[in-house]
């Protein structure tokens, strides 16, 4: 118990010594755009963009039915989130085809469009990217991300057949105004990237699970990455912060139960307001959320409107509440380190 309290006191005092950063302002007024209000924003890293809090996350619009897909879009931009996150792979190409039918046509001019590439290699960043162009219907996006970085070899390796250069020509071209990376499978790729590419010369985001859970495990992005990623100036994306659903005890794709378990976390320990709470009293730029119909994201952007930075003995007390939920491990799918 006093080992399992002395790290509880370390993640508070290392979360608190986060916050002084200027990621974004409580007190700064609302704006608004010919849709309507906006969410409040933070600021992206150093780059000197500010985006909504929110932000909508590709992968559902992707798999999800067409009409909830078109929904979701129309919740979001109504709701003031003005984050788009989509991926080259996403539902085989259909997350960009419907960004490209449902979102760009209509409010390109008000939103921050970011897009990403898994390919391993320059051709194969190139080849993708060119194509997330055409089913998006754009010239050039706000953000290029490459994607699903997997364990330190798997940077060293992309490194050595040209994803960088690719970033770069892009960049240079003005195929995207920002170019970062992601991944939610092991922090040390993340360790790696960030050494390989010393003073984030052309890195300006990076892309990572962030919630309680993760706080509180042996190999956690928020300890691990975070205060790395923040002091070089780069613009945190959260996500995985319900882990992918993890956090509730059953999850049903498409009719079929694809996992269920006897102790959730939410309610168990944690409510959906305590997560994201959790993670929005970090540094981060926004936060992306996946949302299969357009209930899921109006529960999103409620919490967004109403919150209010956790003080230091709150986010003891989430930290304190996640150490006794069973089973951390499964939770967190998504990781595979060693």
């Amino acid at each position: 118990m006093s080992s399992r309290r002395s790290f509880i006191r370390r993640m508070t005092t290392f979360t608190g010594a986060l916050m002084c950063r200027d990621v974004f302002s409580a007190s700064a007024p609302l704006l608004a755009d010919r849709w309507g209000a906006l969410l409040p924003q933070r600021a992206l890293g150093r780059t000197g963009e500010r985006i909504t809090m929110l932000g909508v996350g590709g992968f559902h619009i992707g798999w999800t039915s067409e009409r909830d897909a078109q929904e979701v879009i129309e919740t979001a931009i109504a709701g003031g989130v003005r984050f788009f996150d989509t991926a080259h792979n996403y539902g085989k190409g259909l997350s960009e085809e419907r960004y490209g039918q449902f979102l760009v046509p209509k409010y390109r001019d008000d939103i921050f469009l970011m897009t990403k590439s898994q390919a391993a290699d320059r051709d194969g960043v190139l080849r993708e990217f060119d194509l997330s162009r055409k089913r998006l219907g754009v010239d050039s996006v706000d953000l290029l991300q490459l994607h699903s970085l997997k364990t330190p070899d798997d940077v060293v390796s992309r490194i050595d057949n040209g994803v960088l250069d690719a970033l770069t020509q892009i960049l240079e071209s003005g195929g995207t105004r920002y170019v970062g990376f992601t991944g939610h499978q092991n922090p040390y790729a993340h360790l790696e990237m960030l050494k390989r590419v010393p003073e984030q010369s052309l890195f300006s985001t990076l892309q990572m699970p962030i919630n309680p859970v993760d706080g509180a495990s042996e190999h956690s992005f928020v300890r691990q990455v975070l205060p790395d990623a923040v002091e070089q100036g780069l613009g945190v994306l959260a996500m995985k912060t319900l882990a992918d659903g993890r956090f509730f005890d059953r999850k049903e794709v498409n009719g079929k139960v694809r996992w269920q378990s006897d102790t959730p976390v939410i309610p168990t320990a944690l409510s959906v307001s305590d997560a994201l709470q959790f993670a929005w009293s970090l540094p981060i730029s926004t936060l992306i959320t996946g949302a299969e119909n357009k209930g899921l994201l109006e529960e999103k952007i409620e919490l967004a409107r109403s919150f209010s930075v956790l003080t230091d003995a709150d986010r003891q007390k989430l930290l304190e509440q996640v150490l006794v939920v069973p089973n951390r491990t499964a939770v967190e799918y998504y990781k595979q380190v060693g």
